[in-house]
């Protein structure tokens, strides 16, 4: 198989000091994506201002996808960029992230049809955190003091069977994903109707998302030791939704769904 064409979705909120680390860690890239795409949650005037620099002076289309700010409406705006992307391969992060140099490269490589990867992030602690956001410097490696999880930034492309269908993926670990670091064909995800719109407020529609693309016979795959992603560290976000949403990801397990009501549909224009 040939490398499909990529598009990076990149969700983010009112956070323009660490999209634009995020933004200029994919400049660092071995291989670009053929598309940056910005699932905005309804961020204010200096979010749009660091993307319309960004723009300028990015080698690939950058599209910047915006709706109103009505809570926390993570699953909507991600539903939005996956319909406006023009790849076919989706790498999904957040805009709290920092790339590995060879992350667009190693997910393209380990790219395979009628299936969906979860890859690791590796944890930045405050100090670090605010001293790459006071220098804009995207360029992190697992020596850096503050970086927690170090083992897992390590990459071992040769490594990667052995965690491929292996690693975490059995019993309710394989529902477990990091949204901000995961890979899927876009034509997947529609056919399970996207992330369920249902879900509001943080928690678990990326879990509910995956527990659909299983039941629609889709492969889980992990990509250890590659795809190596930075966190940069901020406070746990509140959670007033959660148990709703871990009902609704429960009835989804219990019930086998693999197609949800209120999903990205909506935003396709008809063939």
């Amino acid at each position: 198989m040939g490398t499909p064409s990529s598009s990076i979705i990149i969700s983010t909120y009112n956070w323009p000091e660490a999209l634009e680390l995020c933004l200029n860690s994919i400049l660092l890239q071995t291989e670009l994506p053929g598309e940056i795409v910005i699932a905005d949650d309804g961020s204010g005037s200096p979010t749009r201002q660091v993307v319309d620099a960004f723009k300028n002076r990015s080698p690939v289309p950058v599209k910047h996808i915006w709706h109103e700010d009505q809570g926390f409406r993570l699953a909507a705006i991600r539903n939005k960029a996956i319909a406006a992307a023009s790849g076919n391969y989706i790498i999904q992060i957040d805009g709290d992230i920092l790339l590995h140099k060879y992350f667009i490269a190693d997910h393209l490589r380990f790219a395979k049809k009628k299936s969906f990867v979860r890859a690791s992030r590796i944890y930045l602690d405050d100090s670090l955190t605010k001293k790459l956001l006071h220098l804009k410097q995207s360029k992190i490696s697992i020596r850096n003091k503050g970086v927690t999880n170090k083992t897992s930034g390590i990459r071992v492309p040769i490594l990667w069977p052995l965690f491929e269908t292996n690693y975490k993926n059995k019993g309710l670990e394989r529902y477990e994903i990091h949204g901000c670091n995961m890979a899927f064909w876009k034509d997947d995800a529609i056919s399970v109707n996207g992330y369920n719109e249902d879900f509001t407020g943080w928690g678990s529609e990326d879990k509910e998302f995956v527990a659909r693309l299983l039941n629609a016979g889709y492969e889980k795959r992990f990509l250890k030791l590659g795809g190596i992603a930075f966190h940069l560290y901020h406070p746990i976000n509140p959670k007033p939704r959660l148990a709703h949403n871990e009902h609704l990801l429960e009835e989804t397990i219990r019930l086998q769904h693999s197609f949800c009501i209120n999903g990205i549909n909506k935003y396709l224009t008809p063939a």
